[in-house]
């Protein structure tokens, strides 16, 4: 089949989705009422190791801060003028969001 660019543009952008839309998949092996037993199905067929259990230790997740000096050597939180200080947070300031693109006029 042959499209103008504007037919091919216009029947492209009716599957995506508007700013701040998430798509959600309620089904395949990804689907959440089945998800546990599939995921050990495709890992048994692909012959993948099970995942370890995680031990009742929580982890706390790396910081950023951890994994740029381990990948760097170099340190977020000492002091980059005099190197011996270490960098103290003062204040956190608030994220801020972008408005979004198209404006809700109902």
């Amino acid at each position: 089949m042959n499209l103008s660019a504007d037919q091919f543009i216009g029947r492209f952008l009716l599957h995506v989705l508007p700013y701040g839309f998430h798509r959600i998949r309620y089904y395949g092996f990804l689907g959440n009422r089945h998800r546990k037993e599939k995921l050990e199905l495709c890992r048994q067929l692909l012959g993948m190791a099970l995942p370890c259990e995680s031990s009742s230790i929580p982890v706390t997740p790396e910081d950023y801060r951890d994994r740029y000096e381990r990948l760097t050597g170099r340190s977020l939180r000492e002091c980059p003028v005099c190197h011996p200080g270490h960098m103290v947070p003062v204040t956190v300031l608030a994220k801020v969001r972008p408005s979004p693109a198209i404006q809700d006029t109902s």
